[in-house]
């Protein structure tokens, strides 16, 4: 059988983020098929922003951008983690990605490095459906965009189901945390490790094949 990689994530998490240029490039690579699995960790759960938050964000933050090389910019730091009160609540985010995956599956990755970079680089609210609503017309998913509005009940199944069938896998196979990475081929399926996400393409490549 062919080996797959599913990648276990969340669109609010910084660490996530922080995996992006390596998740990016294996998504290129013609050996393995790619599978997005949003986990809805932070989805749901009423949690806002306070300054304590913020502060433990941008200390974790800080360390993302140290290790991985990825941005964090002031427009992130004051418009999104300055904004007390407002929600934290990847469900926008995550019900969109499913709609990409529904109406253009093969723009999905690119849809999620969209999503990120909005939040961390350009400092706006992706927990508000008018803002992605926005990024996905905007990125010519117009029938992503469409669906997420609407937020039809085929939609919200669709994403109750990934987010469960992900927490499954996670379950089964230990994962703690996210972002992870699951390699299953005709032996099974087995957790990379987790540093396997955050060091060179090359790193994750020995990793695949260990």
């Amino acid at each position: 059988m062919p080996t797959t990689l599913t990648y276990l994530f969340d669109p609010l998490c910084g660490w996530c983020y922080g995996a992006s240029p390596v998740i990016q490039q294996l998504g290129m690579h013609s050996d393995f098929t790619l599978e997005l699995a949003p986990t809805g960790l932070f989805a749901g759960g009423g949690r806002t922003m306070d300054a304590a938050f913020a502060d433990y964000a941008w200390a974790n933050d800080t360390r993302i951008a140290k290790l991985t090389g990825q941005r964090f910019t002031p427009a992130y730091r004051s418009q999104v983690l300055g904004r007390h009160g407002s929600r934290f609540d990847s469900s926008t985010a995550t019900l969109a990605l499913t709609a990409v995956a529904l109406t253009a599956p093969a723009r999905e990755l690119l849809s999620l490095k969209l999503l990120q970079e909005a939040r961390y680089v350009d400092g706006l609210d992706t927990t508000a459906v008018q803002v992605v609503e926005k990024l996905l017309r905007d990125a010519g998913l117009a029938a992503a965009a469409d669906r997420l509005v609407a937020a039809d009940a085929d939609l919200l199944l669709a994403n109750t189901t990934r987010q469960q069938r992900a927490q499954r896998l996670m379950h089964s196979l230990g994962a703690t945390g996210v972002p992870a990475l699951v390699r299953t081929d005709a032996s099974g399926s087995r957790l990379l490790p987790g540093n396997a996400l955050f060091g060179s393409f090359e790193q994750l490549m020995d990793a695949l094949q260990a």
